[in-house]
């Protein structure tokens, strides 16, 4: 008789170590409910001054007051990795100085006319390490 295999395991990180996550990478996805259905955005993203200033192809009007952005980092063939979600509220970038430094600054998608810069300010913070299971 075999032994199943063993599934990794999640592991709680601190939301130090989840936004230390975030910082070090540069894109993840955009997720917010329009018109009672959940949305998902590919998107770019920096975190400055304590907020994730997030380029995403949404068109601005339909992104929602409160939005969460999830970035992660899994390699299939071990299934190891890590994930982070953080979510709050977002406002629209419409300072056109502002605006204009971010497209430069940060590479993103277009979907049509959509090109939509956002800030998150973050008040929650979810992040977990995902391990080879212990023997």
């Amino acid at each position: 008789m075999s032994i199943p295999p063993v599934p990794p395991r999640m592991v709680e990180v601190s939301g130090a170590e989840a936004l230390w996550l975030i910082e070090g990478s540069s894109s993840g996805r955009l997720v917010y409910v329009q018109r009672e259905l959940t949305t998902v955005r590919p998107a770019r993203h920096v975190w400055e001054y304590g907020r994730l200033i997030v380029r995403t192809p949404a068109p601005a009007a339909s992104v929602p007051a409160t939005a969460a952005y999830h970035v992660d980092e899994i390699r299939a063939v071990h299934g190891t990795g890590w994930t982070v979600t953080v979510s709050g509220p977002v406002e629209v970038i419409t300072d056109a100085d502002e605006a204009a430094h971010y497209r430069r600054t940060l590479s993103g998608w277009t979907h049509g006319p959509h090109d939509t810069l956002l800030r998150l300010h973050p008040k929650t913070v979810a992040g977990f390490r995902l391990a080879r299971p212990e023997t």
